[in-house]
């Protein structure tokens, strides 16, 4: 068996297409396109790279984009009044804060602050708790992603026995409550977990989003599964270079499993293209109006 490797830039393509329809029709009923609003704190420089893809991608789909940029001093009392003023801006449909913040801000607190509305990361305490009792909700981009890429390649899910790794409030957490929430029968998986490969080989879903270079052997894969790879690890090379990589044993899992995302190239794309279904969403809930 060879697994069907599943091209994320090609399924963030096609909703990336249908959100720029979507964004066509909300013109022509309201006469503005939405508008996502990012804020960076700081120079990170991973993050700048992120902020300028996210602005790229949000004007090729025809919606507004806007930044503001602030200096990594920038004390959580000045942060949080950007973000009030950003809550009351009828212009501003989406605001996305970008992660990490500097250590003198808590991001829990700014993160908390967000109008849950306008909240398109979906990482507010308002958003998680309707994800988690299975109200409607803006959901955290990146499974959201994962699980239009599951739903592609295995249809219906219920039942199934998936096992997500990473307990994190940005992907693991909200990934087991998507996938309860469709049936499937899930499993969280972590730091501590016991017999990870004995989870592995009962999974029909495997979702791994802990942050460790090839953690996932190939070998440990169920014949015939579905593997996420959410892990993004820049590894060195003997010859000084680097590459990026999953956390899964891309080579050794194509041989065994039925579909497999590749890293690059598999979620990542994906993770922007939901940031741009979200910003739709939040614009037309905002309006009283379908998605």
């Amino acid at each position: 068996m060879t697994a069907l490797v599943i091209d994320g830039k090609a399924r963030a393509a096609a909703l990336r297409g249908d959100v720029a329809l979507g964004v066509m029709q909300f013109v022509a009923v309201h006469g503005r396109a939405p508008g996502l609003t990012v804020v960076l704190v700081g120079d990170d420089a991973a993050s700048a790279v992120y902020v300028g893809a996210k602005g790229k991608a949000t004007r090729e789909v025809g919606m507004i984009s806007s930044e503001h940029r602030l200096p990594a001093a920038t004390g959580q009392a000045d942060l949080l009044a950007l973000i009030a003023r950003l809550n009351a801006d009828p212009a501003v449909d989406g605001i996305l804060v970008q992660l990490p913040l500097p250590a003198q801000i808590d991001a829990d607190t700014v993160i908390a602050a967000i109008d849950p509305a306008k909240d398109v990361d979906g990482f507010t305490p308002v958003n998680a708790g309707r994800l988690a009792i299975g109200q409607p909700a803006l959901v955290p981009c990146t499974p959201s992603g994962c699980l239009i890429m599951i739903n592609d390649a295995l249809g219906n899910i219920s039942g199934a026995e998936a096992l997500v790794i990473g307990r994190s409030s940005i992907v693991g957490k909200p990934m087991a409550a998507l996938l309860t929430a469709q049936s499937a029968t899930v499993t969280i998986a972590h730091s501590r977990t016991r017999d990870l490969a004995a989870h592995v080989a009962r999974a029909d879903i495997v979702v791994a989003a802990v942050g460790v270079p090839h953690l996932v052997q190939g070998a440990w894969i169920k014949p015939g599964a579905c593997v996420i790879d959410v892990g993004m690890n820049r590894i060195a090379l003997p010859d000084g270079k680097t590459r990026l990589t999953g956390d899964v044993d891309f080579e050794g899992a194509l041989a065994r499993a039925g579909w497999i995302t590749p890293v690059p190239g598999g979620v990542g794309p994906m993770t922007i293209a939901c940031l741009l279904a979200n910003t739709l969403a939040a614009a037309n809930a905002h309006h009283g109006s379908a998605a």
